[in-house]
């Protein structure tokens, strides 16, 4: 058996959680894509699956394996482009990352109008609330909202989003007023997972270089925006999102947001691809046709606050 080809369907059976679905997908049945990865893990030596009637899961080898074979199939992916001479056909699978609320809103109507633009392009967009390792995991290009570290990576800039505070007219109407962070204490608080459960941050007031924290006991604790932004909108408490979570809510008036003067220094947003991927078709098109929308989008959200 070709060890090229065995990789290529121990990946897809990664990426599609199954030997079924990755049967499907590659046009194979469930026993040869077994075979596949039994003989990688016969040249391999140990167990790369631990497989059970319903579920998969990498073994701590296979997680190593896993990543150099996406790496050894994206060059060899890469060096066929190069050599057919291919560089201005855009073509075949072009795997993406955002956070779930970003991906959603920005990145999802976009590869819709790319792959009507490039119906040789397939878009894989894998839509997670944590960073994801462009090279280990086999991601083309990542929609990140966070300061960066050094790395590798090309980061092109989109923009910026804020931290803000908000609750209905309703809400704050009923309620004392949110002048300062530490009212927040006598505050009904709807928690995203990621922004704090039981404590907020803010910047340090004048005449101090600590960090003000808020802590509290939440009303209600949640791991999806919608649900967050839903609560808030219905007069159930105050939360804390990204600027872009809340943005149509914010100009309809159905949200207001406080503490404007204690926000923290907006977050950069970037489009990250790694090093050597621009030169492929399907990477180079969709940076040249994300970017500039992208730009826009968040230099619409930069300004949003409460209608006149």
């Amino acid at each position: 058996m070709d060890r090229i080809d065995a990789m290529k369907v121990f990946v897809a059976t990664l990426d599609e959680g199954s030997l079924a679905a990755a049967g499907r997908r590659l046009g194979r049945s469930p026993a040869a894509v077994s075979r596949a990865i039994a003989f990688l893990e016969a040249h391999v030596g140990m167990a790369l699956l631990h497989r059970t009637t319903r579920t998969i899961r990498l073994s701590e080898a296979g997680e190593r394996y896993a990543a150099s074979c996406r790496r050894i199939l994206t060059d060899l992916e890469e060096a066929d482009l190069l050599i057919a001479g291919e560089r201005s056909a855009p073509r075949g699978t072009l795997t993406l990352t955002a956070p779930v609320a970003a991906g959603q809103d920005f990145l999802r109507p976009l590869l819709d109008e790319f792959v009507d633009k490039y119906p040789d392009v397939t878009a894989r967009l894998h839509l997670l609330d944590r960073p994801a390792n462009l090279i280990d995991e086999g991601i083309d290009v990542a929609l990140r909202i966070a300061h960066l570290a050094d790395s590798t990576l090309v980061a092109l800039p989109l923009g910026e989003v804020r931290r803000v505070v908000v609750a209905s007219p309703r809400y704050l109407a009923g309620h004392s007023p949110i002048d300062e962070p530490a009212d927040l204490a006598n505050h009904q608080i709807i928690s995203m997972t990621h922004f704090g459960v039981d404590s907020w941050s803010f910047p340090s007031s004048n005449n101090s270089a600590v960090p003000q924290t808020v802590q509290f006991t939440p009303r209600l604790i949640v791991n999806s925006v919608a649900g967050a932004v839903a609560s808030a909108v219905e007069g159930h408490g105050v939360t804390r999102l990204f600027s872009y979570h809340v943005a149509d809510q914010v100009r309809d008036g159905s949200l207001r947001i406080v503490l404007t003067g204690h926000e923290h220094a907006p977050l950069p947003v970037h489009l990250l691809t790694p090093h050597g991927r621009l030169t492929v078709p399907k990477v180079r098109s969709f940076v040249d046709f994300a970017v500039p929308r992208l730009r826009a989008l968040f230099s619409e959200l930069k300004g949003i606050t409460d209608p006149d």
